[in-house]
């Protein structure tokens, strides 16, 4: 009697951290029913040391993290993990910072967009700005389930991811009127964004080659590239934005950032920015003791200084 009670117990308890969990991070996918530009593409998942990457993403999605209820602040983030529009760093600039989120109270959505370098040539730069716009709508549409304010929703990207982030910051609308009753008459405007060493520009001078080729193929125009340098695009109704690089990246060299700063300033959109001397490219959370593992620290504050945290 008692080795079944204590089994029971034990069960018990695993079926409510499973539902805990299972709810945590519930996956919500962005279409119903036909996915725009559909392909015919097999998901692949592969564990490295960073954590999982996904490449060939066929059905967009993202996963929602919640933070404890008695942290709740009513503020979200989209987060878009980078990979140069190949893969996704999953783990690395996806989950692990979701949970950071958490931790201060912002409820995280990590997307699963798809990944321009798989896609056929007529979709190619449709398809991830497609997902992000469709991720912001939903969150907003259904912010009360969620439990946020609808005006309290970031976007954030790493990398490509930040590339991303900046095009929905740039590329966005305000809804389709005649749609009454859907979302599309839900604006895809973020509220703010959180950039980390992003790709900015496609300009010959300091692109990020592989990001720019897989979006737009070879031999992009000039006014493709010109499209997607979104320090290009900037408007005064860009929303605002903090940028994290490191000045020793190679990867992604820092004048994506700069740009994308000066941009913001012209047009007087608020902006704040934090330059580590080194850090290189990649460094997500930043190695603990690290100078740049301070960034976490940096963009807590700034949202709450810009009241983007009640």
């Amino acid at each position: 009697m008692y080795l079944f009670r204590k089994y029971a117990i034990s069960l018990c308890m695993f079926l409510v951290t499973t539902i805990i969990l299972l709810a945590q991070n519930k996956e919500v996918l962005l279409w119903d029913q036909t996915i725009p530009c559909e392909s015919t593409l097999q998901e692949e998942i592969e564990e490295r040391d960073v954590g999982r990457i996904i490449r060939k993403v066929h059905t967009p999605s993202m996963t929602i993290f919640r933070p404890p209820a008695d942290k709740v602040n009513g503020t979200a983030v989209i987060i878009c993990p980078g990979g140069g529009y190949t893969i996704l760093a999953w783990d690395w600039e996806g989950t692990s910072i979701a949970q950071w989120f958490n931790s201060i109270g912002v409820t995280a959505f990590v997307l699963k967009y798809r990944l321009p370098h798989w896609e056929n040539e007529q979709c190619r730069d449709k398809v991830a700005l497609t997902d992000a716009q469709q991720a912001m709508r939903i969150v907003r549409h259904r912010a009360t389930e969620f439990a946020i304010d609808s005006g309290q929703i970031g976007i954030m990207g790493f990398s490509a991811g930040g590339h991303l982030a900046s095009t929905l910051s740039t590329h966005f609308d305000t809804g389709n009127p005649e749609e009454k009753y859907g979302i599309e008459n839900i604006s895809c405007r973020p509220d703010f964004s959180i950039l980390v060493y992003p790709v900015i520009s496609c300009n010959p001078a300091f692109a990020h080659q592989g990001s720019c080729k897989n979006l737009m193929g070879d031999h992009p125009s000039i006014e493709q590239r010109d499209h997607f340098s979104n320090e290009k695009q900037v408007t005064a109704d860009t929303p605002p934005a903090i940028l994290i690089h490191a000045a020793d990246d190679t990867g992604v060299l820092v004048e994506h950032s700069i740009s994308y700063y000066q941009a913001l300033i012209k047009n007087e959109v608020p902006v704040a920015m934090h330059l580590f001397p080194t850090g290189g490219h990649g460094f997500s959370m930043g190695k603990e003791g690290s100078y740049e593992s301070a960034w976490p620290e940096l963009v807590h504050q700034w949202m709450l200084s810009m009241d983007f945290i009640d």
